[in-house]
């Protein structure tokens, strides 16, 4: 296993110096869920929630999550995104929201923490939006599915 790259020789957090690696095309796939009650969904469906387009704000709110992600989590580069894709798929038999998320750039370092970040912050969206009506609602299944670029390059989850 490798170390833990964000502490220097004297155990100190630090930002990782990225400054030696390529630029190549990095991409990040992630996913994650959020059950609730029949209810709460059939309100989500119907596009009857009185707070409006629930799934709509969420896909909005993960985008805009994934631009902010180094101001979020302090060691995190600043990344200039090319692509953000949300899709946030409703299976009723299940009484869930799943959320798919794929974040795209060309830089130095990967996208893994901002398509996580886009993906919990869709979810926590729609908690936020639904809370009045369902406030046992169960966000989990958050993860990496796969990546690409980089020295490392190609993982994917089995």
């Amino acid at each position: 296993m490798s170390k833990l790259t964000h502490f220097n020789n004297n155990g100190e957090p630090h930002m990782v110096d990225v400054g030696a690696k390529n630029i190549t095309h990095r991409r990040a796939v992630t996913e994650g869920e959020i059950t609730m009650l029949p209810e709460t969904l059939a309100l989500i469906m119907a596009g009857t929630h009185k707070k409006g387009d629930v799934l709509g704000i969420a896909r909005i709110a993960g985008i805009m999550a994934a631009k902010q992600t180094s101001n979020l989590i302090p060691l995190c580069h600043p990344l200039a995104l090319t692509h953000v894709d949300l899709q946030l798929k409703v299976s009723e038999a299940e009484n869930k929201v799943s959320c798919l998320c794929t974040v795209e750039t060309d830089a130095k370092t990967g996208v893994e923490m901002e398509a996580l970040t886009a993906t919990q912050i869709a979810l926590l969206t729609i908690y936020d939006m639904c809370k009045a009506v369902d406030r046992g609602m169960i966000m989990g299944n958050v993860r990496l599915l796969e990546k690409e670029g980089g020295k490392s390059g190609h993982w994917f989850s089995e």
